[in-house]
């Protein structure tokens, strides 16, 4: 059996009452730097790019809140992540409230330190204009990266209400700043009504792989993810950016653009389960709004998709 003694374990209901004490993501310790650590999560409470229904911000709360229920041992898996990372919650990047591009430098600079001690980011987000400064953070270490996007929306609009970021922007402004692999993307779940036909097919003219939801109704996605392994490598470094709105708004209604006809809650496990093997140097959970959703379940999902990300980690023991 792995000694499991000089890694950090999430406190067990026996110990602790689940809703006792400080709420960090699945009840670990909370660091003040990523010294030392193989991950750490990350709350990012930014909603001012979003376009629709605010809320956002809460997000992080919310899914540490929910986190509490989350064991550390994945028994469908076999992952056992706590027995060879060093894993803690590293707390909440300071945003500011009220300035969207000052917001956007701080993350970025709140990052690079993050990634340059070695630990990999799993951030709690916030809207998804958070993923273009962890981006470029991940660039000026990894270079250029793989991308695996789960969303309803593709995000790359040219700009919004005249502004080049916002929360449908980012996936553009990476292209632009070379921030990724153009043949080495993916996009998954996209759907719903749009301005026009580019709305999906400029990432298509990228070299992007665009799989709407409506082509994979019903379906498994383990073969696809098996083809995305396939084409990406072991060895490039990917990036996981999951927005909550992929899945359909009948398992996760706490978000600001639902879109009809998404992804399942299996689907969305296959897909996170599927990275296991790839070189992840970061994972994101973005736009769970708590508020459109008061039993909590979408911010549960969104615990749950978090933990699932950690253990597909590249050096996650498995017994």
């Amino acid at each position: 059996m792995t000694d499991t003694t000089s890694f950090n374990q999430p406190l067990g209901g026996n110990e602790m009452p689940r809703f006792g004490g400080l709420a960090s993501m699945m009840r670990l310790p909370v660091a003040s730097s990523a010294a030392g650590l193989n991950a750490g999560f990350i709350g990012v409470p930014l909603d001012i790019g979003t376009s629709h229904r605010p809320g956002a911000r809460f997000g992080p709360r919310q899914i540490r809140a929910e986190s509490c229920l989350i064991r550390p041992y994945n028994m469908a898996t076999g992952a056992a992540p706590f027995d060879a990372l060093q894993v803690a919650d590293l707390g909440d990047v300071p945003i500011n409230t009220y300035n969207l591009l000052k917001s956007v430098d701080i993350i970025e600079q709140h990052y690079k330190p993050v990634i340059e001690a070695g630990c990999i980011p799993l951030t709690l987000g916030g809207d998804h204009t958070i993923a273009l400064p962890i981006l470029r953070a991940m660039k000026a270490q990894h270079g250029p990266v793989a991308l695996i996007h789960v969303d309803a929306h593709a995000d790359v609009n040219p700009d919004m209400f005249g502004e080049r970021i916002a929360h449908g922007t980012p996936f553009r402004r990476a292209v632009e700043e070379g921030l990724l692999i153009g043949d080495k993307v993916w996009q998954i779940g996209l759907r719903g009504s749009g301005y026009s036909a580019e709305d999906f097919d400029w990432p298509r003219q990228q070299g992007f792989t665009i799989v709407p939801a409506h082509e994979i109704w019903w379906q498994s996605l383990a073969p696809l993810m098996a083809d995305i392994r396939a084409k990406i490598g072991p060895d490039t470094p990917t990036y996981l950016s999951f927005d909550i709105d992929g899945i359909d708004p009948a398992y996760a209604g706490g978000t600001g653009t639902p879109e009809i006809g998404g992804l399942n809650v299996p689907q969305a496990l296959e897909i996170v389960r599927g990275c296991r093997g790839l070189n992840l140097v970061g994972c994101d959970l973005v736009e769970v709004s708590p508020a459109y959703d008061t039993s909590g379940n979408t911010a549960l999902l969104g615990a749950n998709l978090l933990f699932e990300m950690l253990c597909v980690l590249p050096g996650v023991a498995y017994r």
